[in-house]
């Protein structure tokens, strides 16, 4: 879809025909692999498969972006977690950067369905990694655009747009954000401001996505809540995104040693070959 984001589509029958809007899977490449939470992006109840759309860039994304068509993934457990809480407010501003666009965009058809007039914003480093346009195009009323390098739209943030449209009058009855961590706490901080109820949707590291691990545990309100059963929508306005994004790096160091070593013994490889 864009440099380093691809579109899968996976036969899961049982899932396509459960699965709501704002609701995950729980994937494994193969039995030895680790498991890595994945929002579902769209799905087909008829054909029997999902959509996902993911960014290749740790371990387990890159190897699943190398997986070619016919070939199996050895777990696709869901639908997990808490499908969005959709009703008509009125006017929706649905604000997303990056991957988080693949995981707003049933977020989008769901509010459009249930009667809402829908604003969105999207955002990414350039034009190129932009994608699922023309689609959410068609279910809003408008489409912001914002690049961080001006190559299309308005130069900026997601949040420059927002805060034009908010303080050039425009009213808004609710706010879904989902996005890279600091994407969402500026919105959020944002959306304060005007007292602008804001929905959020949290990917913090999980293990086993059913809350038996608690590796998935984020603070709200001042309550700690496991996104993988709580979540993975929460009020934007009480999480702690300081703590969310100290958890998120836990496992850098690690994840780094582990690319390294990968591309050493292609590196032997090759030179062995």
């Amino acid at each position: 879809m864009a440099p380093t984001v691809t579109l899968m589509e996976v036969e899961a029958p049982r899932v396509a025909r459960k699965v709501q809007a704002g609701q995950f899977v729980m994937i494994r490449v193969d039995e030895s692999g680790e498991r890595i939470p994945l929002t579902v992006a769209d799905k087909d109840p008829d054909k029997g498969t999902i959509t996902l759309v993911f960014q290749a860039v740790g371990y387990t994304t890159r190897r699943m972006a190398d997986l070619e068509v016919g070939q199996a993934l050895a777990d696709v457990l869901g639908p997990l977690g808490k499908a969005t809480e959709v009703k008509k407010y009125g006017r929706v501003v649905c604000v997303a950067g990056g991957v988080g666009i693949a995981f707003i965009y049933p977020e989008i058809r769901a509010f459009a369905e249930a009667g809402n007039e829908v604003i969105s914003i999207l955002g990414a480093r350039s034009k190129d990694l932009l994608f699922y346009v023309e689609e959410i195009t068609a279910l809003s009323k408008e489409v912001h655009i914002a690049t961080d390098d001006g190559s299309l739209g308005r130069h900026g943030f997601v949040t420059d747009v927002l805060r034009g449209l908010l303080e050039g009058g425009e009213k808004y009855d609710y706010c879904l954000a989902i996005g890279p961590i600091p994407m969402m706490k500026a919105t959020t901080a944002l959306t304060k401001e005007f007292d602008l109820p804001t929905l959020v949707s949290l990917d913090p590291i999980m293990v086993d996505g059913t809350g038996m691990c608690g590796g998935c545990r984020v603070t709200v309100a001042g309550e700690v809540k496991f996104a993988c059963v709580d979540g993975p929508d929460f009020d934007g306005h009480l999480v702690d995104f300081d703590e969310l994004a100290q958890r998120k790096r836990a496992f850098v160091e690690e994840e780094q040693c582990l690319l390294q070593q990968v591309a050493d013994q292609i590196k032997e490889g090759a030179e062995q070959g």
